[in-house]
């Protein structure tokens, strides 16, 4: 942890890193996801949402701008919490949309209406 986030402190990079752009993370997917874009955007928006999590981490907390291992890191996370958001919402959309076809399988997935025993 100290080579990957240089003189920063635990607590600095769970509010940045955790809160801040986790949050910025969900909201992002959701938006993605509502909006019945691809996944593929929660990707681009990751890797900008990492850029500014660096820059945050610079500006107040004095960390490393260009460290090219807390960006993949930050970006890596940001990822993980957009495709969760993103496939959540999708689910509930998919549900609530066409209730006729679809039912609920679970937090992040959806199963055709008859299909119960099927894997």
């Amino acid at each position: 942890m100290d080579r990957l986030y240089a003189g920063e402190s635990m607590a600095h990079v769970v509010l940045v890193t955790g809160i801040l752009g986790g949050g910025a993370a969900w909201l992002s997917g959701r938006a993605i996801a509502g909006t019945w874009r691809r996944q593929w955007q929660v990707a681009i928006a990751a890797l900008l949402l990492g850029a500014a999590a660096r820059f945050i981490h610079f500006a107040l907390f004095q960390g490393e701008l260009l460290s090219a291992a807390s960006y993949c890191c930050d970006a890596l996370i940001f990822l993980t919490v957009g495709l969760i958001a993103w496939r959540a919402t999708r689910a509930t959309q998919m549900v609530r949309q066409y209730p006729w076809l679809y039912a609920r399988a679970g937090p992040l997935g959806w199963r055709k209406i008859g299909q119960e025993n099927e894997p």
